[in-house]
């Protein structure tokens, strides 16, 4: 018999990378834009007892496009999108509530950088909280 068990059931096991953020940034293909002058690599975030120093990672990798069409019935094969990871690590696994508060940080501060984007530049990122 298999049994379900949420991670906050899990005792603590040490350092654990956690995603706060999870999500794609994308752009028309024959736009020149480079997203790493637009986003930083690190995020600067409240300091936590369990979290590493560094602050979360922002993460960026291009891919596929993960859908065929856009709400508006738009075929997304024109534009080049980008897997968008916001991850932060811990000495110990930090409960739900602390880790909320990590991702909606992390979301006040990339949100002013993300509107900062060339016109054409759409993303759609959401709260994520599980360990990778």
């Amino acid at each position: 018999m298999l049994v379900g068990v949420s991670s906050t059931d899990l005792p603590a096991r040490g350092r654990a990378a956690v995603r706060l953020l999870q999500g794609y940034v994308w752009h028309p293909e024959e736009a020149d834009v480079d997203l790493e002058h637009f986003l930083p690599r690190e995020l600067d975030l409240p300091a936590q007892p369990a979290a590493d120093q560094e602050g979360a990672h922002v993460l960026w990798d291009q891919v596929q496009p993960p859908f065929a069409f856009f709400e508006n019935g738009e075929p997304t094969a024109s534009q080049t999108f980008y897997q968008f990871t916001v991850l932060r690590v811990y000495d110990e696994r930090p409960s739900n509530d602390d880790l909320h508060g990590d991702a909606t940080a992390a979301s006040e501060a990339l949100n002013p950088l993300l509107d900062g984007t060339p016109d054409g530049v759409g993303w759609q990122l959401w709260e994520d909280l599980r360990e990778l």
